[in-house]
């Protein structure tokens, strides 16, 4: 087992990265919550019904468990399942003493830690990530629902008490899952240093048959640099920021293609692209953007924005995004990988972008 520690003005927690965590997480409830009265699983429907009996019946020999099941990934950041989730969890008496179990992906995450941030003014939770994508989501705190005009506008900074990822459950994710979550690796390799995306560029060539070590690797890396830009700016008031490179332009298509109609990974991965063209024009970036596409590519992303979003679309999109200043797009560009800024781009020249991605 391989762990990171995630230090944040409010709350010291472990991320564990492991194979049969189960046993590990059992005991962690035993020793840091010995009078917990309910454990309260969110899961996500399409995952339990792979891992959620054996997970759910190990917990129950220690616990008195209650299960939410809630749609598969960005359909459970909805109003409505917020509140089906808040009434499952008053039907079956959760209390101030229960513990909730995020038990899915990034989505399930969000979802889970809102639910738990907010059920009777707070109570504590435990991520269990199962897919790849949330291994960036699950650390920092941020949790958030969906609003139909912007995605994540209704949420709050909420920390968990622990975090713990199971290999085995990465096994059964499915090519688009793998490439969903390995855009966040990239991500976080463009915020660290040219060694970590030169070593991604060199190792990962396929999307299935994962080397167990090497995505072991690739998770505590990416954990590592979301880490240490969360324990110096935990409510994003500067830094933090950075790491949503790729997400203002990602976002804006994730959104506009409707949630779930296209992974947010790959959303992201088109926002990178965008990021860097703009990056290459505005902050003297050195990189060869077209090397880098034809990888993304054969690995079998797909950067095609559909021609009936128009740029108008995006641009109102864009303009509701969480970094924007009086209405005005505000972009993560870089001046060299792991140096990024924030900047001020024109319509015009998100526009010149708009073209440039259509055309990839």
């Amino acid at each position: 087992m391989k762990q990171v520690t995630i230090q944040t003005a409010s709350k010291t927690y472990e991320v564990k990265i492991g194979v049969d965590m189960t046993k590990e997480i059992v005991s962690f409830i035993k020793e840091s919550f010995p009078g917990v009265s309910k454990v309260w699983v969110i899961a996500d429907e399409s995952v339990y019904k792979l891992h959620g009996g054996a997970f759910q019946e190990a917990l129950r020999q220690s616990f008195d468990v209650t299960t939410y099941q809630a749609p598969k990934g960005e359909r459970a950041k909805s109003f409505s399942v917020y509140e089906d989730a808040i009434t499952h969890g008053l039907k079956h008496h959760v209390d101030r003493k229960s513990l909730v179990v995020a038990f899915g992906g990034g989505a399930i995450g969000d979802l889970a830690g809102f639910v738990a941030s907010t059920y009777m003014r707070g109570i504590p939770f435990i991520s269990v990530p199962t897919t790849i994508l949330a291994h960036d989501s699950a650390v920092g705190g941020k949790v958030a629902i969906n609003h139909p005009l912007g995605k994540n506008m209704v949420g709050q900074f909420y920390q968990p008490e622990g975090v713990f990822f199971e290999l085995n459950y990465f096994s059964s994710l499915p090519k688009m899952e793998v490439l969903s979550g390995f855009s966040e690796v990239i991500k976080h390799a463009f915020l660290s240093d040219h060694g970590f995306l030169n070593d991604l560029m060199h190792s990962f060539r396929s999307a299935e048959n994962l080397d167990e070590e090497f995505l072991t690797d690739c998770l505590i890396r990416g954990i590592q640099v979301k880490g240490q830009i969360v324990s110096k700016d935990e409510r994003e008031s500067n830094i933090r920021a950075f790491l949503n490179f790729g997400h203002t332009y990602g976002h804006a298509v994730e959104s506009a293609s409707g949630y779930g109609n296209r992974t947010h990974g790959e959303s992201v991965m088109i926002g990178m692209v965008y990021a860097l063209f703009l990056s290459e024009r505005y902050t003297g970036l050195s990189f060869d953007l077209e090397a880098f596409i034809g990888w993304v590519k054969s690995l079998g992303y797909n950067l095609k924005v559909p021609s009936h979003i128009s740029f108008d679309v995006l641009y109102e999109g864009m303009k509701r995004d969480k970094k924007s200043l009086n209405g005005n797009p505000v972009f993560v560009l870089l001046k060299d990988i792991g140096v990024p800024v924030m900047s001020d781009i024109t319509a015009e020249d998100l526009k010149r972008a708009d073209e440039y991605i259509r055309q990839v």
